[in-house]
């Protein structure tokens, strides 16, 4: 783990974890790609640190732009306690954004990361240029009070089954969904040096309640200001159901929703060569 220095990385198997100093705690992130263009701060799913980015989203995404892989406190090689809210997470964001010298971004979050995303959008307006969420869901979303259930029932079935819970909960059981699953999961071994700490239960516990505080607030009421979102979702997502997709217009009245069918909440993995070419065109413009 090295301090923020100047980055040579190219490719996820070569960045390594660094650190940036955030109101008495120390935020891991990764840092990749080329400097042209907007830089994208890409933030994690729940229970995740940074090993569990997908290669084969990541690289195709830093060939042409700066990308930032930014942990979450308490989580990994970030020290301090870990966040229950998503308001207090969006502030650790933004302070770690505007430490790293950025004052305009991209933001691209999976499911937790997506409603980390948000609450940046709200609490740091001109902040982001454009967004793309994957797998998440507006205040008051649809399954989120319900989250925890799921995720242990899918823990046990994992375990009945010899399989990660990611791959049961994240892709479907079709033969394609099983396929994609095992591709992910050869993938995300690929790092084989400076890997984070696992993600203790205790953390899991508090994102799970910034979860369910958050499935028990009003729907949006405002607009929040981008120039441009996306959402990505899977038609078969057990985690946060499609209908959370729709729901984000409440927040984003112009945002381009794209639903994948045969595929479940970990979208963008289950067809990365497709969906990355999608979000670089999004990016573009």
């Amino acid at each position: 783990m090295a301090e923020h220095e100047a980055r040579t990385a190219r490719t996820l198997a070569d960045a390594v974890t660094r650190v940036v100093g955030v109101d008495g705690a120390e935020i891991a992130y990764r840092d990749l790609g080329d400097d042209s263009g907007t830089p994208l701060v890409a933030l994690i799913h729940l229970g995740a640190t940074l090993d569990a980015w997908d290669p084969e989203v990541v690289d195709p995404l830093a060939v042409d732009r700066r990308v930032i892989l930014l942990g979450y406190r308490g989580v990994g090689w970030s020290t301090g306690t870990v966040r229950d809210s998503f308001d207090d997470m969006a502030e650790d964001a933004i302070a770690a954004i505007h430490a790293l010298g950025l004052t305009r971004i991209d933001l691209l979050g999976l499911s937790m990361g997506g409603m980390v995303g948000q609450e940046i959008i709200e609490r740091a307006p001109g902040l982001v240029r454009r967004v793309v969420l994957a797998g998440t869901a507006p205040t008051g979303g649809s399954g989120l009070r319900r989250m925890s259930g799921v995720m242990v029932r899918g823990a046990v079935r994992g375990a009945l089954t010899r399989r990660p819970a990611t791959s049961v909960l994240f892709f479907t059981r079709s033969s394609v969904g099983r396929g994609a699953a095992a591709a992910y999961q050869a993938r995300v071994k690929r790092l084989r040096v400076d890997r984070e700490r696992a993600v203790s239960p205790g953390a899991i516990r508090a994102q799970l309640r910034a979860v369910a505080r958050r499935g028990a607030q009003p729907a949006p009421t405002s607009t929040l200001r981008v120039e441009r979102a996306l959402a990505l979702h899977g038609e078969a997502d057990v985690l946060v159901p499609v209908a959370n997709a729709r729901a984000l217009r409440a927040a984003f009245p112009d945002i381009e929703i794209v639903i994948i069918p045969d595929a479940g909440h970990g979208v963008v993995s289950q067809i990365p060569a497709a969906l990355t070419d999608r979000i670089r065109a999004f990016l573009r413009g």
